[in-house]
């Protein structure tokens, strides 16, 4: 007797081809998936970029609703039945009014701003026409489009990959508004289960943390001495508090280096920082590495100065590596993860002092780092991919052979 065929998984990202942490943690799961013999896709709302940025399974192909590379017509490039038409109509006239705000995303959705009336009309004429399979939508738009338009029959699942705190109060109305709307909604920490469980009574939720690509890491020997920090050169990252706490230091340790890796928009405010404290020689923007395995295993202490935080999958990579870490103690995410004394050292929010202090800690007592790293490197294997994605797996099985479709 032949297994039954499991039922298709697809999952929608607002830019499959960028560079952000939801797009790395939703490629490694759909690697995971296809790997144990799922059929998986994935569906990209924008294109704006020739190649992918991380790695992705060859079988399972890329759909892109909206091809908006230069020289391209942002045309619907998925099959369209009758949002598509009005779409298409739409676009051999009123261009201006297609580009303009949209109607059905708050204003206070971090992405808000991608999300023209040409978007949401493709958005919304895809999720019509799925009749089958599970969709996982993974941000609050994206959850509200398939709440009100993916009811065909195909069974939704919204992942959060922020705590509820961070969205802004008319996002959190919304939230309460649609998600019960899902089969099951997904989130990263133990904390957040909680507040949706109570926000949400009658709907699903789960807690399923991120997993890290690989536990199969070069260790850190914590000789080296570099700090190093990752993530998008954004406000939320909070280098801006990073870079002044490491002027702090240079007296002391005048030959340690802190190394930041990523791109954004504040890279410009960033070096005027590094000029500003006369760190030229202390504090480097590395720019986005595609070895950053490499650059952390050279590292021997990974800094965290995030405003707040979802679950940092760069940290725990970090951990994987026996880095210890020194973090901001932000809403949700690094307490969620570390213990402090234990795997690394948390400190009061915002606080470059107390940030400072702590990495002097670590950067005094090489025996201490190489304590914490190993403590870390413990730590790390629970967000390992084979303790991570059965529980997907668990999930989808459940789902769609109890049929829990909630339409």
């Amino acid at each position: 007797m032949t297994a039954p065929t499991p039922p298709k998984i697809r999952y929608l990202l607002m830019h499959a081809y960028g560079r952000g942490g939801t797009i790395r943690t939703v490629f490694n799961q759909a690697n995971s998936l296809v790997a144990a013999g799922w059929d998986v896709e994935i569906v990209c709302a924008l294109r704006n970029r020739d190649a992918l940025q991380f790695p992705l399974d060859e079988r399972i192909p890329v759909t892109t609703l909206l091809d908006m590379r230069e020289g391209r017509r942002p045309e619907p490039q998925a099959p369209a039945r009758g949002f598509g038409a009005l779409l298409r109509r739409a676009l051999r006239g009123r261009l201006t009014d297609l580009d303009g705000p949209g109607t059905e995303i708050p204003a206070g959705e971090f992405g808000a701003r991608y999300f023209t009336r040409r978007v949401e009309l493709a958005l919304a004429d895809y999720l019509r026409s799925l009749t089958d399979g599970v969709l996982v939508t993974t941000r609050p738009a994206l959850n509200f489009l398939a709440a009100a338009h993916a009811t065909n029959g195909v069974v939704r699942v919204a992942q959060e990959h922020m705590n509820h705190g961070t969205h802004k109060p008319d996002v959190q109305r919304r939230i309460v508004e649609t998600y019960g709307a899902f089969a099951a909604v997904a989130v990263l920490t133990e904390r957040d289960r909680a507040e949706y469980a109570r926000l949400l009574p009658g709907t699903r939720v789960v807690r399923i943390p991120n997993a890290v690509h690989s536990l199969d890491q070069i260790p850190s020997d914590h000789g080296s001495r570099i700090v190093v920090a990752a993530g998008r050169l954004f406000p939320q990252k909070g280098f801006d508090l990073l870079i002044p706490a490491w002027a702090k230091l240079v007296e002391a340790y005048p030959d340690w280096q802190l190394r930041i890796y990523g791109t954004g928009e504040k890279k410009a405010h960033l070096r005027a920082l590094i000029e500003e404290h006369h760190l030229y020689n202390h504090v480097f923007l590395m720019g986005h590495s595609e070895r950053l395995d490499d650059e952390l295993a050279k590292a021997s202490v990974y800094v965290l100065s995030s405003r707040f935080e979802g679950l940092p999958m760069v940290m725990i990579e970090a951990m994987a590596h026996a880095l210890p870490v020194v973090s901001f103690d932000c809403p949700t995410g690094p307490s969620d993860v570390l213990t402090h004394g234990v795997d690394g050292l948390l400190v009061p929010e915002q606080d470059p002092d107390a940030l400072a202090d702590a990495l002097s800690r670590l950067m005094a007592d090489r025996g201490l780092r190489a304590e914490m790293g190993t403590a870390a490197l413990l730590t790390a294997a629970a967000y390992g991919p084979d303790a991570v994605h059965p529980r997907w797996e668990a999930l989808f099985t459940e789902l769609t052979t109890t049929g829990q479709s909630t339409n």
